[in-house]
């Protein structure tokens, strides 16, 4: 266990945070596991290895702890072919790592040096090929508790998954705000109380994060502002549970709180933002849940999607499209408007006869205006409005717009 430091300044610590593999300036994160690549972390219970002698029992936790190392040697190498720039790595990747009755030092394991060094040569693949790697305590960590046997587990939890997180790099070890218990403002305080029993790998790494039930971006700022904790923001959560700040204000303050590339969390409902419970996940992202202020932003963003590497790939793709709303004038000086993500594919197209019906017979057209749009939706959006200019209204568009050169 390294030596707790309670006045250390985590905005002094840097992490090396190259430039990443990005859509524009967007690291899109896999988070723990796969939907349809053979790539499996292994797991036991508490029940399995109590009823096994304590050798018998380190001799399987060993088994295990090496063939999650060589699990996420693989996932690190899918996220590198697919161009994936960040992997959440799962909080049993040491299985029953920190059990009061099961629990063990790596350092009793059978294989623990070796352990150790396969998981440091993660480290250095991710290193190499430049991904970002993570961790997400699950929900029973929790520093504000009033209850000081649950405050005890949560401290040796995030020691353990920061022991881990030095040997493969990883610069986040994010939680959230806690319980309010009553008090919103002193259970944040009593957070930061606790941090300084934590060890300085521990410290250096930890992040928090806004729920969709309790605590808001507004509620978490001020205890980031104050302890150097930095502010995984996630939009999703944001959106279920408001506060006073716009998505755009929120992104900005939460990356003010941050010394290394920001992380945030984007997912989108189970059943669109009127169906009865917003806070479950999708399987996929919604394009259009993608906040627009994020797009030019130097930033991670982990996919919290149930189709895992399916939807960081298909939300990878989409957003490196450009959309178009498009006017075209016809031979017969008519305008045509339309949407594509192929500009000049598709004005060759409508030339060549095989485009709208209404162009065919009114060849050849010439693009006279188009815009950029971050998507489809709006795309088609934009299309609607302008389809319901006016002649002199189009024109006007057209002669102060983008006009094709």
């Amino acid at each position: 266990m390294e030596e707790h430091d309670a006045n250390l300044d985590p905005g002094k610590l840097r992490f090396d945070m190259t430039e990443s593999p990005t859509v524009g300036g967007i690291r899109l994160g896999l988070c723990c596991i796969f939907h349809e690549q053979p790539i499996k972390f292994r797991n036991t219970t508490v029940k399995a290895i109590s009823a096994m002698k304590r050798g018998d029992g380190l001799a399987k936790l060993s088994g295990l702890c090496l063939a999650n190392a060589d699990a996420l040697l693989a996932a690190l190498e899918y996220c590198a072919e697919e161009g994936i720039g960040c992997f959440r790595i799962n909080s049993q990747i040491l299985p029953v790592k920190t059990h009061e009755t099961c629990g063990y030092r790596v350092e009793e394991l059978p294989d623990g040096e070796e352990i150790v060094k396969r998981f440091k040569a993660c480290g250095k693949f991710a290193k190499k090929h430049n991904i970002r790697t993570c961790f997400h305590p699950d929900q029973f960590v929790v520093l504000n508790s009033p209850k000081e046997d649950v405050v005890e587990r949560s401290l040796a939890e995030l020691e353990y998954q920061s022991e881990v997180a030095e040997w493969v790099g990883a610069d986040v070890v994010n939680i959230h705000g806690g319980g309010a218990y009553g008090n919103k403002q002193e259970s944040l305080e009593r957070f930061a109380e606790t941090l300084s029993r934590l060890s300085k790998r521990a410290r250096s790494r930890l992040t928090v994060e806004n729920d969709d039930v309790t605590y808001t971006p507004a509620d978490l700022l001020p205890l980031c502002q104050s302890t150097g904790i930095p502010l995984v923001y996630d939009v999703h959560h944001h959106r279920c549970n408001p506060d006073e700040l716009s998505i755009e204000e929120a992104t900005t303050a939460a990356i003010a709180t941050w010394n290394r590339e920001p992380m945030f969390h984007l997912s989108s409902p189970l059943e669109g933002w009127k169906g009865p419970k917003p806070q479950r996940h999708h399987d996929y992202i919604d394009v259009t849940d993608f906040p627009d202020c994020w797009r030019n932003l130097e930033l991670t963003v982990e996919v919290e999607a149930k189709a895992k590497e399916l939807a960081v790939l298909k939300l990878k793709k989409q957003l490196a499209e450009t959309w178009s709303a498009y006017i075209v004038q016809c031979a017969d000086g008519s305008y045509y408007t339309g949407v594509t993500n192929e500009l000049s594919q598709r004005i060759a197209t409508h030339n060549a006869g095989k485009g709208a019906k209404y162009t065919r017979s009114r060849l050849p057209v010439e693009l006279v205006y188009h815009e950029s749009l971050p998507n489809k939706s709006a795309a088609l959006k934009r299309e609607l409005a302008i389809k319901g200019l006016s002649r002199s209204a189009k024109a006007n568009l057209i002669s102060g717009g983008n006009k094709s050169r």
